[in-house]
């Protein structure tokens, strides 16, 4: 349902008549010609191109590896320890905020596996479901 103000625009757009003129170079104002509208496509046209932009959207999760995991950790690691620098007390020494984010970043590893392995297997199951192969990688 409209709301009242969309019902009041649509009443005035239906009381009042809008030419589409243009100015040309001698002042005078030319009338715009309509564009043809273009016909519409059938269901059936329509599908092949619905069909293409979902299978471009859809994004392939590789399974888990420990090295890809490392990876993604180092560049969590710069950020901890800065974190870590920051919030240390002013008369702690400099070797302490490494042996508190050193916890951490020895969790970080475990975890960030996990939860790609989680993603991996939701993934094989949304394609089980679907009925449908992985898409074939590059």
């Amino acid at each position: 349902m409209a709301t009242k103000k969309q019902r009041k625009r649509r009443q005035k757009e239906r009381r009042h008549e809008y030419e589409i003129v243009y100015v040309d170079e001698e002042g005078q104002e030319v009338e715009v010609d309509e564009p043809e509208a273009k016909p519409r496509k059938t269901a059936a046209e329509r599908k092949p191109a619905a069909k293409a932009k979902a299978g471009a959207g859809t994004r392939t999760v590789q399974p888990p590896s420990w090295n890809r995991t490392f990876r993604r950790a180092a560049l969590f690691a710069p950020f901890i320890l800065i974190f870590f620098y920051i919030t240390r007390p002013k008369d702690d020494p400099y070797g302490s905020f490494l042996l508190r984010s050193l916890p951490l970043l020895l969790l970080i590893v475990p975890f960030m596996y996990m939860v790609d392995s989680m993603a991996y297997r939701s993934y094989q199951k949304r394609l089980e479901k679907r009925g449908g192969q992985p898409p074939k990688s590059k």
